[in-house]
């Protein structure tokens, strides 16, 4: 991008040529189906459609901001463009409705996009002062102010325990209901400000700033992030034709460690021990594409610091399953 392009243009995807090397193999033929199943601002699906001519996209967001802005990014390419407001556990849906039988690519890059972390009225971000919405989709479900105002210490003590993995969280799950029954948190300054106020100091000084588990638990509430991943990721394997690849980038471990059980698991045959001839239902039906979660190199992590904690996973389906659609 030219240095007059809008900033959103010109920042560069993470792993941006490593996901077009493992997926522009499998759309080399007229006709093949990309989906890039969290489109953002269109970064990975603009590479794509660039190094793979024969091949159309269909991109997916819950955030109709994001939709709107990769729209503008990708007008060049016209109709071998589609772009689609969804959940990415729809995907067997969105295909139906638009006649696709099967991908050839699939493109998962979850968690908060840059859209979204900059822009301090999303609530996202510790680092900017805003209302405490978090949602993805504004246009439906509780947004975290909600979520702090409404549920009870066990419950935020288990969203804060399992989605942000914080160590404190019963003592915060205390402090939010103390401060509630004063007045409601509803700014990202108000939740820092308590958070600060409640993790030891020892803690701050060694665990990085202090609001960075509990707003990313809230915000994995909030949009149910874990288990819409769960029912997503089988179904777009299932979506993928035989010779289609999938590629995930996650950045937490609770992200990573559902990718890695679901493309394991299908990479190994399920025949039962003992068995003296494997019987091709019990063939593996992926091959895995990256040796373990593969990392950003040191050089790309010192220009994007969002890269540091990417994980990235990859596979090739090799054949149907039963139930395929």
């Amino acid at each position: 991008m030219t240095s007059g392009a809008p900033a959103d243009f010109r920042h560069v995807p993470v792993l941006l040529d490593r996901i077009v090397d493992l997926l522009a193999p499998s759309l080399a033929e007229p006709g093949s189906v990309v989906l890039d199943a969290t489109l953002g601002l269109g970064g990975h699906a603009e590479a794509l459609l660039a190094a793979c001519p024969n091949a159309r996209l269909i991109g997916l967001d819950r955030d109709r901001e994001a939709l709107a802005r990769a729209g503008e990014r990708l007008a060049a390419y016209g109709d071998r463009v589609c772009g689609v407001h969804a959940v990415y556990d729809e995907v067997p849906a969105v295909l139906a409705d638009l006649g696709v039988a099967r991908a050839q690519a699939v493109l998962f890059d979850l968690g908060v996009s840059s859209l979204q972390l900059d822009d301090g009225g999303r609530g996202f971000a510790y680092r900017f002062d805003g209302p405490l919405d978090m949602r993805m989709d504004q246009s439906s479900g509780q947004s975290a102010a909600d979520l702090l105002a409404t549920a009870d210490a066990a419950e935020l003590t288990r969203i804060l325990r399992d989605y942000g993995e914080e160590r404190f969280a019963a003592r915060i799950a205390r402090a939010i209901l103390a401060q509630r029954a004063v007045r409601p948190i509803t700014t990202s300054a108000e939740l820092v400000q308590l958070l600060t106020a409640t993790i030891p100091a020892a803690s701050q000084r060694t665990g990085g700033h202090p609001g960075k588990r509990t707003f990313q638990a809230l915000r994995i509430a909030v949009n149910d992030e874990l288990r819409v991943w769960e029912r997503a990721l089988p179904a777009a394997i299932d979506a993928l034709a035989v010779g289609g690849r999938i590629a995930v980038l996650s950045y937490h471990s609770l992200e990573d460690r559902i990718t890695k059980t679901v493309l394991a698991s299908g990479a190994r045959s399920s025949a039962p021990v003992g068995l003296p001839v494997e019987l091709p239902e019990h063939r593996p039906y992926l091959r895995l594409l990256t040796r373990g979660a593969e990392e950003a190199s040191a050089a790309e992590q010192a220009r994007n610091s969002r890269s540091a904690s990417v994980r990235l996973r990859a596979a090739e389906r090799l054949r149907e399953t039963k139930g395929t659609r």
